[in-house]
């Protein structure tokens, strides 16, 4: 018997490419779908890394449903329309009423427009028992989900109920929803649901937008809307969206007779399914299931506004019909949001991690939905203004989306009490350093400007460490964390003086559960500080996190000055903000005399003065000085007539850069750069130039339509040489 051949038994890449996907869908649905999770996060990631790396040698064997593909996609030009196969209709909604309501109705009670629902059912079906079942209304956004043999087809908004926008590419990156399905299963299954934002996962997203000065989101279904239309499915990935389903569309497959046998074809496909389904076969039981999940539903991880009454029977259902909107055996009941007065007894400003002031109101503690409400945030003066909220006022409180306290407006003002001042409640400094603040023109937040306040200490830490950056391997947001928990750290440069001994007994865990950071890990970060040291200007410009002050900005400023102590006292700077008014004659004059690009303007120039100028800046140069660190600019080009940037070989062009390269696109962002080349993110009929790797994709489609020359790598190289 002849031996086995050892190597036809190691794998080919599109075998092992295979079977780890088929493992990572497993693992999804176990840890999504049915909260079972049979390996660890870093065995998950191990696996997951494997695919990734196995896909990109092997770009023949894509494939738009890879688990891989769920951390997002390349940016979308728009979003296409899908036609339904079955129309999307929406539901009927009924209404608890208010004590108003009822009167002005003349109805019996709260109850009258459920109750009104149910007998029209009794009378079309001509009977008085009618099984329904009743679920929570999910407050998220309406999409369909259609598999076609097993693997998800596409997945579109509702839209007008017959066309909706393709979000096929934004979908995928839901890690709850399975791209495909385990056999046996229907040749044909469209799938009706809501995707939307847990509410933890809602508010730690609105705190990180409230700190970063942006705008929060109204409720949950704001969120999930406002993500679910974003054009690069990146962005989505890393916004923690959630599906449920609750409805069938397009379906070839076993017959399903009732509601309940819907239900448990989802379960056994992995598909995520709303929760509870609560049953009744006469009226008071409908009345009793209502009244449950009016009780219950704040201790449900969604935002609900309502519950859905749907008849059980799918023959009984045909025999109901529709109307031109929407199904006669089914209805939404929607809830009134519980609302109640307090008293708001002070206002405190809390500094965020990105340095924004945010005033929260202190309120005498009232329940609401469940839960005792004692603060809301009230995001901005802006915001304080146009509610007129004073100290002292009585005010009508709820949680919006059934979870954010905040308050609805002001019913009736303390005696006495006068307009509140952010600015003026700190005195114009900053609670947490004593730091000034500056509120930005176009900007509604106040925002602490003190480079060391310890307020934004891990934030400034994490970004000073970040890849652009200075790039200090092994510090990251835990390390961060910890360093300014323990007092080692308040400021970045504090990093710098930093031993082996201190770095390696961190504990980044707690006092009950120590986790020592360790000699190896110690040393790591210590040679990467020490390779910082030389890292050129504009990295250095833009890890110090001045606010304006992006990557372009600081490549600018490094191609104007040969060092970092050149900066403040900058006779360009200086010339740039001494006509505060310039023509726009003057302005090009300006910018076309040092080959300036718009990165760096009035406003630009002024921030970086100013920053230099304050008490901040200056302690800030005083540590580089202690140190012995003096960054230098790697793009430095002398202004002179005979040697401007317009002499360098790719002055005045605009890149667009899509596929795989030979290189990091990073890098290859800095050498066009580098040369006088500008990159930007999308294609356009300004592009000069479309730079494309391997699968270029929507961008290269766009140039071609467009008629923008698409390059390789090896022209680009002829080009940067002549």
């Amino acid at each position: 018997m002849a031996e086995p051949d050892l190597f036809s038994q190691i794998p080919t890449p599109h075998d092992r490419i295979r079977d780890l996907r088929i493992q990572l869908d497993r693992h999804n649905r176990l840890y999504y779908s049915q909260a079972e999770p049979e390996i660890s996060d870093a065995e998950y990631d191990r696996l997951f890394r494997e695919l990734e790396s196995l896909e990109a040698k092997h770009p023949e064997f894509h494939d738009p449903n890879s688990p891989t593909l769920r951390v997002g996609g390349a940016p979308i030009d728009g979003f296409q329309q899908i036609r339904h196969a079955v129309p999307m209709l929406s539901i009927d909604d009924v209404f608890e009423l208010s004590a108003e309501g009822v009167e002005k109705a003349k109805a019996t009670c709260p109850e009258q427009e459920l109750i009104d629902f149910y007998r029209r059912l009794q009378k079309n079906l001509k009977r008085d028992d009618v099984p329904v079942t009743i679920e929570p209304k999910i407050d998220g956004v309406a999409v369909s989900l259609l598999y076609r043999d097993g693997k998800l087809a596409y997945a579109a908004t509702r839209g007008d109920g017959q066309t909706g926008d393709d979000v096929t590419h934004n979908v995928r990156t839901i890690r709850s929803i399975p791209l495909k399905l385990p056999a046996p299963h229907p040749s044909l299954l469209e799938v009706r649901g809501e995707i939307f934002m847990p509410n933890e996962a809602f508010a730690a997203l609105n705190n990180e937008r409230d700190e970063a000065g942006l705008p929060t989101f109204a409720n949950p279904r704001n969120a999930a809307a406002g993500t679910l239309k974003q054009l690069d499915p990146k962005i989505v990935a890393k916004r923690p969206l959630a599906f449920l389903a609750h409805g069938l569309g397009a379906y070839e497959g076993p017959p399903l007779e009732t509601e309940h046998q819907f239900h448990d074809l989802l379960e056994t496909l992995g598909i995520p399914q709303n929760q509870p389904i609560l049953n009744a076969n006469h009226l008071g039981e409908v009345l009793d299931a209502v009244a449950r999940i009016n009780r219950e539903r704040h201790a449900l991880d969604y935002g609900t506004d309502g519950a859905v009454i749907k008849v059980l029977d799918r023959a009984e259902r045909e025999q109901l019909g529709f109307t031109s909107r929407a199904p006669r055996w089914a209805a939404a009941y929607k809830f009134l949001p519980e609302q109640k007065e307090t008293t708001l007894n002070n206002i405190i400003i809390q500094v965020g991690r990105t340095g924004v002031l945010t005033p929260v109101a202190e309120l005498t503690p009232v329940l609401i939905s469940g839960s005792t409400v004692s603060r809301a945030t009230l995001h901005n003066q802006d915001e304080i203004d146009r509610k007129d909220i004073r100290l002292g006022a009585t005010v009508l409180v709820e949680k919006a989306g059934e979870i954010i306290p905040a308050i609805v407006k002001v019913i009736r003002h303390a005696e006495g009490a006068v307009p509140y001042s952010l600015y003026d409640s700190v005195h114009g400094k900053c609670p947490s350093c004593g730091g000034p603040i500056s509120q930005e023109e176009g900007f509604v937040a106040w925002r602490c400007t003190n480079f060391q306040c310890p307020a934004q200490a891990v934030t400034h830490i994490k970004h000073f460490a970040s890849r652009k950056a200075l790039d200090l391997e092994g510090l990251g947001e835990i390390v961060a964390e910890a360093l300014v928990r323990h007092g080692h750290c308040q400021t970045p440069l504090d990093l710098f003086r930093l031993d082996e001994e201190t770095l390696a007994d961190l504990n980044l865990g707690t006092e009950e559960s120590p986790r020592r950071f360790g000699e190896k890990n110690a040393a790591k970060v210590l040679a990467a500080l020490e390779a910082a040291k030389s890292k050129p200007l504009h990295r250095w410009l833009y890890a110090m996190g001045i606010r304006q002050l992006g990557e372009s900005a600081a490549k600018e400023l490094s191609r104007l000055h040969r060092t970092l102590g050149e900066i403040p006292d900058s006779p360009i700077l200086a010339e740039l903000l001494r006509d505060t008014r310039p023509t726009a004659k003057k302005q090009n004059e300006f910018l076309a005399k040092y080959s300036i690009t718009g990165d760096v303007g009035p406003a630009v120039a002024e921030t970086i003065v100013t920053f230099f100028k304050s008490e901040a800046g200056q302690h800030a140069l005083a540590r580089f000085r202690e140190l012995g660190i003096d960054p230098v600019s790697d793009n430095y080009l002398p202004i002179t007539a005979e040697a401007d940037g317009s002499a360098l070989p790719l002055a005045g062009k605009t890149f667009v850069i899509t596929g795989t390269l030979s290189i990091d696109r990073d890098a290859m962002k800095e050498l066009i750069e580098s040369k006088g080349g500008k990159v930007s993110g999308s294609v356009s009929a300004k592009t000069s130039y479309v730079l494309a790797g391997e699968g270029g994709g929507s961008k290269r489609d766009k140039a071609e339509k467009l008629g923008v020359p698409i390059l390789d790598e090896a022209t680009l190289a002829s080009m940067i040489e002549s």
